[in-house]
């Protein structure tokens, strides 16, 4: 990625890098010194060092065609722009890369912004160079929604281009890194909103795949670009700090050193100072201010073998007092980003307090270079992507992440999920069958059993933690085991669940559920509409036949035609035209309509309440149905239901004076019955407004005899209609209207109560 856009008219660019590709002007400042640019046999000597059978003429032939496809083309600091591919063909160098993805590096901005072709970089260096180059050319430039979209879906195309060759973030990382390094020349507004993706994604990114070094720097750049007063506050202490205990450093180094040796043991010790964004971070995280940190200067201990690092553990707990909760094996317990080694802290030489790093030498080498580490340039590896696959859980988190485009209905959530995997620290838990499942902190049951799986999640109903009965919403912490506890009743999970899951996976998961069982509900509610329409018109209904008449319906499959119905989208009259070109809708009447009183819609010939007619058995019923907002329905009422389009069906008594209100729509009245199980009693909505007299304990004499009849008292208002009387107006669940009017009545018998009526709404 370039920080200036070149002066001959380039492709359109990428949404990500719309700031990096405006001509911008150089600074009026003294220009600083410039490097040698790299020559040709530079850089072949620095693929050669790692690398004896590197082709010397395919760098060479892609050198000489990036030079000239970038021609006289300049950077916003006046270097050539053939300086910035170069830097980043140099960095992926330190980092050992194999041949392709250096030649990679030279390449990656001529198509975007040379006359280079994808055709052309194919024939000149083969296919699998010229993938690599178009999965690194950024996205055209898209009209999207806002910021956030567009940094999304840049997000994705990176990804998506991942799934076929990792080297493509190898190369994209040292991009970033080098625009980083150059950040100074960037307007001002640019420079803010770089760094700042840069801290929110690039830098995450590559800590996800154990690339340490490269996080550290990314950080570092962004924090002394966004925050530069902060940054320059703790490079002085930091430097003061260093110069002060610089002997000490040194002492302890020896003294570890000679400790090793004393009992036989090869060691090498080394001190290391933390970088400013991690002792910002932690000052801010803390709340607590420079002198109270304890671990700014920290040790590694290089050891030949694992069995040598736990001895050297060992050596280090019997010499000096350990401070307790501060030592972790991830040697035992990698991270999910490669990440192994054993870290400790103790009260050492001084009293100081030393935070110790022991691992062997290939674990040094993978905590700083992460899934770069892997020698992708020796032969009989396989592709890049397949022998990641086989060595690094750093790749499987990348696949994963990868596998949530599929489930993310817009940018913004799939950058939502991404950013939540990015930033999270780690705790690591265990299935009963003893599996890891590594999971970010603060995690919680619900996105343990989506981790395990999606029907786990789906399904689950309870869990223990270490054999222990705990909340589904339960936080857990390292080492728990826990088991989850499932139930087939349960197809879909509450949607309430999304608030409380802490992972991308599961959130996406819980989504797609709770959308999918709302289809579901509205499938079925139109199936059942359809049906009952086709049995009371002696139509033949089968789904074979509307299959052959979807496309006059304008819908891809019978699920979503009679969602469409449920939903109110889509007449059933017009799912039997479609069927019956002939069919005519049937003539419908109004019966009891008298001025001011509802009036039901109903076919001349039909009976009071025909089989057919829809079975409700509450809002658990599996279809879309809520009751009447003033008043609700029991069993025991004579009900009608109101289809709304998006809502489902309201139930109205049939009293109800709100149905006059739908008189005209004749086609939104559905006939509906009660279904109730009576071996599993459910409470359903009803209203009564209570007059009873204004006397200190009334209220309280009404709610008891609510709840001395097992009624439950959802909601309760109060207005004065006079000095002597109070009007209540009570929500409350009751079984029936049997036991509504139970209720009713003793209310009634009260010497406090006036009236009591029940409200239809």
């Amino acid at each position: 990625m370039a920080v200036s856009r070149p002066s001959p008219p380039p492709t359109q660019a990428a949404a990500d890098s719309a700031a990096l590709a405006t001509p911008v002007a150089v600074p009026a400042k003294p220009p600083k010194p410039r490097s040698r640019m790299m020559r040709q046999y530079d850089l072949v000597e620095r693929v050669r060092s790692y690398n004896p059978d590197t082709n010397e003429d395919l760098l060479n032939r892609a050198y000489v065609y990036a030079m000239k496809a970038h021609g006289s083309q300049t950077r916003a600091s006046g270097d050539p722009y053939f300086t910035h591919p170069l830097e980043v063909a140099a960095i992926l160098t330190d980092l050992k890369l194999d041949d392709a993805t250096i030649v990679a590096a030279l390449l990656h901005d001529t198509i975007e912004d040379t006359e280079a072709t994808r055709a052309e970089i194919d024939h000149l260096f083969g296919p699998e160079i010229g993938a690599l180059v178009e999965g690194l050319t950024k996205l055209k430039r898209l009209e999207l929604v806002s910021r956030e979209a567009k940094q999304a879906e840049n997000l994705r195309k990176l990804l998506l281009a991942i799934a076929d060759d990792v080297r493509v973030l190898l190369v994209k990382l040292a991009d970033r890194l080098h625009n980083m390094r150059t950040l100074e020349f960037v307007p001002e507004a640019s420079r803010r909103r770089i760094a700042e993706e840069t801290l929110d994604i690039y830098a995450p990114l590559a800590g996800r795949m154990g690339m340490q070094e490269m996080r550290e720097e990314l950080e570092d750049l962004s924090f002394r670009t966004l925050d530069p007063d902060a940054y320059r506050v703790v490079m002085q202490r930091l430097d003061a700090l260093t110069d002060r205990n610089l002997d000490l450093i040194g002492e302890i180094e020896s003294q570890l050193a000679k400790k090793f040796r004393d009992n036989g043991l090869t060691a090498r010790v080394s001190g290391r100072r933390k970088k400013p964004f991690s002792i910002w971070t932690k000052m801010e995280r803390k709340s607590i201010g420079f002198e109270q940190l304890s671990d700014i200067f920290g040790f590694r201990v290089i050891m030949p073998d694992v069995e040598s690092c736990y001895r050297a553990l060992g050596i280090v707990h019997t010499t000096w007092p350990v401070v307790p909760g501060r030592f972790k094996d991830y040697i035992s317990t990698p991270k999910q980003n490669d990440y192994r080694s054993i870290h400790t802290t103790v009260i050492g030489p001084g009293k100081q307090r030393v935070e110790l790093q022991i691992r062997t030498q290939e674990m040094d080498q993978i905590a700083e270079l992460g899934i770069a580490a892997h020698a992708f340039y020796k032969d009989d590896v396989g592709s890049p992507t397949e022998l990641l696959k086989r060595e690094s859980n750093a790749f499987a988190w990348l696949r994963h992440t990868i596998g949530i485009l599929s489930e993310s209905a817009n940018p913004e959530e799939f950058l939502e999920h991404t950013k939540l995997e990015l930033f999270h620290d780690q705790v690591f838990c265990f299935t009963p069958k003893g599996k890891l499942i590594a999971l970010p902190r603060h995690a919680n049951v619900i996105d343990f059993a989506y981790a395990v799986h999606t029907d786990v999640g789906n399904s689950a109903v309870g869990c223990k933690i270490n054999g222990k009965f705990a909340p589904l919403s339960s936080e857990l912490q390292n080492g728990d085991e826990v088991e989850v506890l499932t139930s087939e009743a349960q197809s879909a999970p509450p949607s309430a669940w999304e608030s409380l899951a802490a992972t991308g996976k599961a959130r996406a998961a819980i989504r797609r559920a709770t959308r999918t069982a709302v289809r579901d509900q509205y499938a079925g509610l139109g199936r059942r509409i359809v049906e009952r329409l086709f049995e009371r018109t002696k139509l033949e209904y089968a789904d074979d036949k509307l299959k052959g008449a979807l496309p006059r319906l304008a819908r891809a499959s019978i699920e979503d035609v009679m969602a469409a119905v449920g939903r109110g989208e889509i007449k059933a009259s017009d799912v039997a035209r479609a069927m019956y070109p002939d069919y005519k809708e049937e003539r419908v009447v109004r019966y009891g309509a008298k001025k001011g009183q509802a009036a039901v819609a109903k076919p001349a010939t039909e009976p009071p309440r025909p089989p057919s007619a829809i079975p409700i058995r509450g809002i658990n019923s599996g279809l879309p149905v809520k009751f009447a907002p003033n008043g609700g329905a029991v069993p025991g009422d004579r009900i009608v239901g109101i289809v709304t389009p998006g809502e489902g069906i309201t139930i109205y008594p049939i009293q109800s004076p709100a149905l006059k209100d739908f008189e005209e729509e004749p086609e939104r009245w559905l006939d509906v019955r009660w279904d109730v199980d009576e071996t599993t009693p459910q409470r359903f909505p009803a209203r009564i407004r209570v007059e009873n007299v204004n006397e200190p304990g009334s209220l309280a004499q009404v709610a008891t005899v609510i709840a001395e009849h097992d009624g439950n008292i959802d909601n309760i208002s109060m207005s004065r209609r006079s000095p002597d009387f109070t009007e209540l107006t009570i929500d409350l669940e009751v079984y029936d209207l049997k036991h509504l009017s139970a209720i009713i009545n003793q209310l009634r018998a009260k010497t406090i109560v006036a009236r009591v009526d029940r409200v239809n709404g």
